[in-house]
């Protein structure tokens, strides 16, 4: 089987285990959205912001320089996973010490037991951080596929269980446990390897001096994101923080599968060809193309039809939350044109630069975040707007030199897609005034959409059109695929 094959055959594998979990748990929210309160679900995000931010000192760095090492072996494998269990295994007991604290920062003392329950999805973090390094690593992500679905459908059964029994917060919390340890559980079954009876120290040194960087950059992006949640759960009602982090759960069913499948894969195919600019640089910018092509149109059409798609989905008690969904369309646009230029400075071994420029867009996003959170919550969303488009040509920059593909090339050579986007949202804007509601609306928006995207990328000759399709026909063994 061809590089490529192996490429597209294990990102569909990825995004088809990330649809099947987040189509489950779209269905399991909807469920849930009508037996709990946006205040159940606000108590629960005020949690996943510590838990969050406590597991990339387990995910982020380690599992990253095990990637990227060329040479990685039994040795390098059972070191880190010793280390992460102990690490899984002291963060759970700073929560766990730390729950008294925090719930009466919140107010909330019955937020202690919540807290110390969650937590414990630290201590599954750290047994199955190598499992997933080595799966990536060696690019079987079918194993991703059994074990996160197998997971996801038995704890949102649970969950919609607990709830429908009155269970309220510990529907929720229980639903993400037992998920956790299921997929933990599955994974140790499929992945054949062990951890021997060994450790290095100095094994250990230069990984962290690698995946110590790339730790410190998710930390500084996660503690920024995080904080907007913090601030909002302590100076307005818990309901606000739920609108806030519910808004993107539509639009992050499929950015956020894509982002974690084009990452998960991109990342160890870019570290392999890491000596050969040229191949890194086409990699990326078939990347950006195919992202930008396929994701800025669902975005903007999911924006265009958000209050009919919250009325039917979530009900009226949700309406509240329609701009909050449209401002995450447009932030998410941009997430896979990110992640790509990032895995080029990861995969390059960089990671030096890689806490630089994440210092210089933290520092620019927490500017945003003081300046706009008294004047509200959809302020401070639409300042996380402005910050995401600078931080996407701060993530480009460093590309200029690495592979010669920076900001400006990036921005020339998407210009006919996002030309193309921008006339789609003027269709789909004058569509929608048209006498239509509801599920009518929705599927006209859809019709006229989805023609003038076809016909507008035939008019303009798009190639990543036919680059997709040629991929695809490959895939499915009808003949090799043509360079556009």
């Amino acid at each position: 089987m061809s590089r490529k094959k192996i490429v597209l055959t294990n990102m569909l594998w990825r995004f088809a285990e990330r649809c099947g979990a987040q189509g489950v748990s779209f269905v399991v929210s909807l469920v849930l959205a009508r037996l709990l309160t946006p205040e159940d679900y606000g108590v629960v995000s005020l949690i996943t912001i510590f838990t969050s931010i406590l597991t990339l000192f387990i995910d982020s760095g380690f599992k990253n320089a095990l990637i990227q090492k060329k040479n990685a072996d039994q040795l390098d494998f059972t070191t880190v996973f010793y280390f992460n269990v102990f690490l899984g295994a002291v963060l759970y007991f700073v929560m766990f010490a730390a729950s008294p604290l925090i719930a009466d920062f919140f107010g909330r003392p019955d937020m202690v037991a919540f807290i110390r329950v969650m937590s414990l999805t630290l201590l599954l973090g750290g047994i199955n951080g190598v499992q997933t390094a080595i799966v990536s690593k060696r690019m079987e992500f079918r194993k991703f596929f059994y074990s996160t679905l197998a997971g996801t459908i038995f704890s949102a059964m649970v969950g919609v269980a607990m709830a429908y029994k009155g269970a309220g917060v510990w529907a929720l919390i229980f639903q993400r446990l037992l998920n956790q340890a299921i997929d933990t559980g599955v994974l140790w079954c499929t992945v054949r390897w062990r951890p021997s009876l060994e450790f290095s120290f100095r094994r250990l040194r230069p990984m962290f001096a690698y995946g110590s960087r790339i730790l410190g950059s998710s930390l500084l992006n996660s503690f920024t994101s995080n904080l907007s949640g913090l601030l909002i759960g302590k100076i307005y009602e818990s309901e606000m923080l739920a609108y806030y982090e519910k808004g993107r759960t539509i639009p992050g069913m499929l950015t956020d599968n894509l982002q974690i499948s084009v990452q998960s894969v991109l990342f160890p195919v870019m570290a392999l060809e890491q000596d050969k600019a040229e191949q890194v640089k086409d990699i990326l910018k078939r990347s950006i193309g195919i992202s930008t092509y396929f994701v800025f149109p669902f975005m903007i059409g999911i924006a265009s039809c958000a209050e009919p798609l919250i009325q039917i989905l979530y009900t009226e008690k949700w309406i509240q939350m329609v701009p909050y969904l449209q401002l995450w369309c447009f932030i998410s646009m941009f997430y896979l044109w990110h992640t790509a230029n990032l895995q080029v400075i990861q995969a390059m071994g960089r990671s030096d630069i890689f806490l630089r420029i994440e210092a210089v867009k933290q520092f620019l996003a927490l500017a945003g975040v003081f300046l706009a959170i008294p004047f509200g919550v959809l302020t401070l969303l639409m300042s996380v707007c402005v910050t995401t488009v600078i931080s996407l040509a701060i993530n480009a920059h460093p590309n200029q030199k690495l592979v010669n593909y920076g900001f400006l090339k990036q921005v020339r050579d998407m210009f006919p897609i996002l030309a193309l986007n921008g006339l789609l949202a003027a269709v789909l804007w004058l569509t929608g005034r048209l006498p239509f509601t509801g599920l009518t609306m929705i599927f006209t928006k859809a019709a006229v959409g989805i023609a003038f995207y076809i016909a507008g990328s035939l008019v303009m000759k798009l190639s990543v059109l036919r680059y997709a399709v040629g991929l695809l026909l490959e895939l499915a063994g009808r003949g090799e695929r043509k360079e556009c």
